[in-house]
């Protein structure tokens, strides 16, 4: 009887997750520009509009098209071997890294300044402390692009949580919801 009540209880969880899940997939799909979906999906994972990245892949180079900032900052080539994101453009797989400074990586992109109200306020606390990186995808799995969300900080325990695998999953939802935005193709 109680191996009866426990598997109720994870349907019940299960069910709750899908809700969850299929909510935010709706809120996210009715983002008309990448401003938009950008700040929901901060919304979503609890950091500023400024720790989430939107680049579309265009002729072998990831551009930005979300923050504001990084569009004339330069873009990253797929074959780079020091960028997270080129690297998760050429392996089509999600990643996180909860100790991100430890990973070598690019960082002219962290140097630029990302003026919010908000980021005013924790001038200094701009290094990755955390990070997800994903795809997007469209149904052939062809690369149309990365979508990452980090935690900035001025160490891990001042960045936040760190990420889990069920905020992967919803990245990759999010990344999913993308593939079919008009500003991604």
């Amino acid at each position: 009887m109680q191996g009866k009540h426990n598997s109720g209880s994870s349907g019940a969880a299960a069910a709750t997750a899908r809700t969850a899940n299929a909510s935010a997939e709706q809120t996210l799909s009715q983002s008309a520009e990448a401003p938009e979906f950008c700040a929901a999906l901060a919304k979503l994972f609890g950091v500023r509009p400024t720790e989430v990245a939107l680049m579309r892949l265009e002729r072998g180079l990831l551009s930005f098209l979300y923050p504001e900032q990084l569009k004339t900052a330069g873009s990253i080539p797929v074959s780079s071997s020091s960028a997270v994101a080129a690297h998760t453009a050429s392996t089509r797989k999600t990643e996180i890294f909860n100790a991100f400074v430890k990973v070598k990586h690019a960082s002219i992109f962290e140097s630029v300044k990302l003026s919010s109200s908000e980021d005013v306020e924790r001038t200094g606390a701009n290094a990755i402390q955390k990070l997800m990186s994903a795809p997007i995808l469209d149904s052939q799995r062809k690369v149309l692009g990365v979508v990452q969300v980090c935690r900035k900080g001025f160490d891990a325990a001042t960045a936040g949580p760190d990420f889990t695998q069920d905020d992967m999953q919803q990245l990759e939802l999010a990344a999913k919801v993308l593939s079919n935005l008009p500003f991604v193709k």
